[in-house]
């Protein structure tokens, strides 16, 4: 390994130290089973931690809080000049529709950096977009709607369940078991929190009830599709609805945080698994997407794969996620970041 090529791993954590989700968990006062354990560390930490595996890895390599300073990170990479930047940035001035704008700030500034070119991270982002593309491409998704307004009346002509969604989030926000309805009162009810709470349309989707499957892709020209992984709701208690809300991913004082449990390798038939990779490979491509990315699934009870998003530049947190499915594939935490910086080298030259 060139110890000489210097890294920066560049992300984007304003609040300091104070975050809301790390909490400490008294199991004797919670209503339920708790399974999980919270991480002990703070994003800051875990993306040293990074830094610091990359320097296992033989490279220069340090991490950089840009703390909505655009004028910290430009000085910074004058400054110390790196050879590549592993993109974290996942949003800017707490509105992640300018996270592009950051990608596009290194491709001006002309250092190669890890995942999505800016396009891919904005089509993706407007998750409305991003199911007009694939559907283009004869990629089933659920049928949708979009409400930019209130109405008296909300004619959708579309089956019940539904869920509703504000279509330019990340990481589930905004998804919580009430966005699942059943009924048009709770439709209109959803649809007008989503207007009122995020000052963005709202996504009416078909719900599929069915299995939720996360394919995780790496590469760029040549692709490999990691191990797919599934969210089991086996556990899940009736008053939940099957899905990965926000609570279920971040809130470890909510009973859905331990209610769902990844499975990976999903069980699959061969037919079923080579159709999901195939679908997950075309969206990889039609969206731009490279490096490493996710494609998030429903499977429905008569075995329809339903693509619901494509997510570039996923959460690379060890044992979680992407670096789940890396890690059964037979990959190192540490030799999957390295991959992911070479990829952005290769593209360099």
């Amino acid at each position: 390994m060139n110890n000489k090529i210097k890294v920066t791993v560049i992300f984007n954590e304003p609040k300091g130290e104070q975050y809301d989700h790390i909490v400490d968990i008294d199991k004797h006062k919670l209503d339920f089973e708790a399974f999980f354990e919270t991480s002990d560390l703070t994003p800051e930490e875990e993306f040293n931690v990074v830094s610091e595996r990359l320097k296992d890895a033989g490279y220069d390599s340090y991490a950089l809080n840009i703390h909505n300073n655009l004028n910290r990170l430009i000085h910074n990479l004058k400054s110390n000049k790196p050879d590549v930047i592993f993109n974290f940035i996942e949003h800017f001035a707490d509105e992640p529709r300018l996270e592009m704008n950051v990608a596009a700030l290194f491709e001006l500034i002309g250092i190669p950096y890890t995942g999505a070119p800016p396009l891919a991270l904005s089509m993706c982002q407007n998750k409305i977009l991003t199911k007009q593309i694939l559907h283009s491409y004869d990629i089933k998704t659920p049928k949708f709607k979009m409400i930019k307004k209130k109405k008296r009346d909300y004619k959708l002509r579309m089956k019940y369940p539904l869920i509703v969604k504000p279509p330019f989030e990340d990481a589930s926000s905004g998804i919580e078991n009430a966005s699942v309805v059943r009924n048009y009162e709770d439709l209109k009810q959803r649809i007008d929190f989503i207007l009122d709470e995020f000052k963005q349309p709202a996504l009416i989707e078909e719900f599929i009830e069915g299995r939720e499957i996360n394919v995780s892709i790496l590469g760029d020209k040549e692709l490999e599709v990691l191990p797919i992984s599934e969210t089991d709701f086996s556990e899940m208690p009736d008053h939940l609805e099957n899905i990965v809300s926000y609570e279920a991913k971040w809130d470890p004082l909510h009973e859905a945080y331990h209610k769902t449990y990844p499975i990976c390798p999903a069980p699959l038939t061969k037919r079923l698994k080579k159709k999901i990779e195939e679908i997950a490979i075309n969206s990889f491509r039609i969206m731009g997407v490279r490096d490493y990315a996710r494609v998030d699934l429903r499977i429905s009870k008569t075995n329809i794969p339903y693509v619901l998003e494509v997510n570039p530049n996923p959460d690379l947190s060890e044992g979680v996620a992407f670096m789940r499915s890396a890690e059964t594939a037979g990959y190192k935490y540490e030799e999957m970041l390295v991959k992911i910086v070479e990829l952005a080298l290769k593209r360099s030259g």
